[in-house]
């Protein structure tokens, strides 16, 4: 509106200079100063505190609606990784000879790589723009799968679940900030990371049909994930293809300043670190409780095989749907309200869990615990994309994404290292105490208002009821 006005002034100062001297391709300098420099264009020039930006919608084009569309696919990938680790984790143990603390090594090895991924997130978008992350998160999954499928010595899984957990990191990172930045952000992120919950859903089927129906080993199920990395590897190739270094750059402008879009600025935000505690604690307790639930099942409930792969079915399944349904209400109610009915309703279902010695009262019990569970990490991210400035996105949201995730790769260690002296039963303190932080945590958000950066760019302000 104030570009228009603008533009409507300084046409009229040319058809008054055209009109009085006939020249139409010189304008009176200090006329259009003197429009330029009135109170009343610089009023205009200052949107109105009631203003919304207007953000990118996920299906305004095909080339959008792509791009959106594979990123899903990249989440159903890392789902699929992280859900298929409590299948893999008996056979592991059988066919390398490991106690539970050493198998466990397969889920903190990714810690270095999710560490990696936070610290250099920023500089990859910098550089290499979102092209980077399409070619450099996919070929992390593609590679180390392809050195999985030959069974190699123990030792190299550990290292190659580096890179693995690297992949996830940068592409957890980057879509997530990407998509919630978008329309409808609670809906957008909701669909993108229940595909990360379908993903883990369908891969523990998956699993125990190859390890028990068809007697495979264990390794013939990154078969399966060479062909699906593969897919992931070429669809966002293609989709980000032309989104380089310098068009990240001309469509973010002030990550070129000293002081802005820098992870440097985003870690002295104390929001920032209170988000990536959050995420820590959340997929702590996400992966100790995936990873995990087959051999609790199995060890403590006396599940057969086929009853703890349904169990860990049914929490990823409800996962799925309670990030797709419930991102519904939390539009409605308002993120941080809805965040604490989430895990007020977590701890109860988690008592039960725990405390109820029955077979089918866990398998249930544990399904809702997925379903209030799983919209924890994608209104995390929204909300951050709310009180963060703009610029800060990428390197807040990349951090706390990034860094959080590790908290997947420590928690379900810590779990199968003092499984191996205690007993696999210390699960569910274990997943309570980390609800309890993170409800803890939560509560030190602000209620409302903006947060102001060091440049002074002010985030978008939170609707009441968030």
């Amino acid at each position: 509106m104030a570009t228009q006005t603008i533009t409507q002034t300084i046409e009229a100062i040319e058809l008054e200079s055209f009109s009085k001297n006939g020249n139409s391709g010189i304008l009176d300098e200090q006329k259009i100063n003197r429009v330029l420099g009135s109170e009343d264009v610089r009023a205009q020039v200052e949107p109105p505190p009631e203003a919304v930006d207007a953000r990118p919608k996920w299906n305004e084009s095909r080339i959008n609606t792509g791009r959106v569309l594979s990123t899903f696919w990249a989440f159903f990938i890392i789902g699929m990784n992280d859900g298929s680790y409590g299948a893999l984790i008996s056979h592991l143990e059988i066919y390398y000879d490991l106690t539970y603390t050493v198998v466990s090594l397969i889920f903190l090895s990714p810690f270095v790589g999710y560490t990696l991924a936070a610290v250099v997130n920023n500089l990859v978008h910098i550089k290499f723009g979102q092209r980077g992350i399409a070619i450099i998160g996919p070929a992390c999954h593609f590679i180390p799968y392809i050195i999985l499928a030959v069974h190699p010595p123990y030792p190299v899984l550990v290292v190659v679940f580096v890179f693995v957990g690297f992949g996830n990191g940068v592409q957890d990172a980057a879509w997530s900030a990407w998509l919630g930045n978008m329309a409808n952000a609670n809906q957008v992120s909701g669909f993108l990371h229940s595909f990360y919950a379908v993903g883990a859903t369908v891969a523990p089927l998956i699993a125990t049909a190859m390890f028990s129906k068809g007697g495979l080993p264990w390794y013939s199920y990154y078969y399966v994930m060479i062909g699906m990395s593969g897919i992931e590897l070429i669809l966002l190739t293609l989709a980000f293809w032309k989104q380089t270094g310098v068009v990240y750059q001309q469509e973010n402008p002030s990550i070129n300043t000293a002081k802005s879009g820098r992870t440097r600025e985003a870690l002295k935000n104390p929001l920032t670190w209170v988000f990536a505690l959050f995420i820590f604690g959340y997929m702590g307790a996400e992966v100790s409780l995936g990873g995990w639930i087959i051999v609790f099942m199995t060890k403590v409930r006396g599940a057969s095989s086929f009853q703890s792969g349904a169990t860990a079915t049914g929490f990823w399944a409800g996962m799925a749907v309670g990030r797709l349904v419930l991102s519904l209400v939390t539009a409605r109610i308002g993120e941080r309200f809805a965040v604490i009915i989430y895990i007020g309703v977590c701890i109860t279902l988690e008592l039960i869990f725990w405390l109820v010695p029955s077979l089918v009262v866990s398998a249930v019990a544990v399904a809702f615990l997925g379903a209030f569970l799983g919209p924890l990490f994608p209104t995390a991210m929204v909300l951050i994309i709310k009180l963060m400035p703009k610029h800060l996105h990428v390197g807040s949201v990349g951090f706390a994404a990034a860094f959080g995730g590790s908290g997947g790769a420590i928690f379900p260690f810590i779990v199968g290292a003092i499984a191996q002296a205690k007993g696999v039963k210390t699960l569910q303190p274990v997943i309570l105490a980390l609800l309890v932080v993170i409800g803890a945590l939560w509560l030190l958000l602000p209620r409302g208002g903006k947060q102001k950066s060091e440049s002074g760019e002010e985030g978008r302000e939170l609707p009441s009821g968030s």
